[in-house]
């Protein structure tokens, strides 16, 4: 079957089988590795995107229940000018991943939870992040680089969020 999706902005359209799953869909015909797939199962979370903006394990979505609808994976979160999403920074600056491997996944849950929650606590950030394993870490860091990427949208001062901070430039 033919299936056109939006990935990080960009249409892709193949030609497909129906039994595609939308994690290899992005891996092996848009070509972005960072989607990583650790199970088939929906254990791990690794293989997390965006989809129409709501966070999906991409192992258990069909390419042909995408058609139609935007994906968006952890390369999609640098600007186009290359300037990381506070997630990204948060990540970076909090020492937020060891191997790596479930990191793109752990980002895009994180990008999902804060759109939902933007002032989380830490309990409801590893509540939120449950769904995604990570095989290295204490998840302390991971946590910490969550709420840093919460905090840059926060007005000085404290307070309310300011809703989603204006990327800075990652590092060089």
């Amino acid at each position: 079957m033919k299936v056109a999706i939006g990935v990080n902005g960009r249409q892709v359209e193949a030609e497909v089988e129906d039994r595609l799953l939308l994690a290899h869909f992005v891996r092996e015909v848009a070509g972005l590795t960072a989607t990583n797939i650790g199970c088939d199962t929906t254990s791990c979370g690794a293989c997390t995107v965006l989809l129409d903006g709501e966070s999906v394990k991409s192992c258990t979505v069909l390419a042909a229940q995408a058609d139609g609808r935007e994906v968006t994976t952890c390369e999609g979160l640098t600007g186009s000018d290359g300037r990381w999403h506070a997630v990204q920074r948060g990540f970076h600056a909090e020492h937020g991943l060891q191997c790596g491997f479930c990191t793109p996944g752990m980002m895009m849950a994180a990008v999902s939870l804060l759109a939902e929650n933007p002032d989380p606590t830490e309990a409801q950030v590893r509540a939120g992040l449950e769904g995604n394993i990570c095989r290295c870490t204490g998840y302390h860091n991971i946590v910490r680089a969550v709420l840093a990427a919460a905090r840059e949208g926060r007005p000085p001062g404290g307070g309310a969020p300011a809703g989603a901070a204006e990327p800075a430039e990652g590092p060089a």
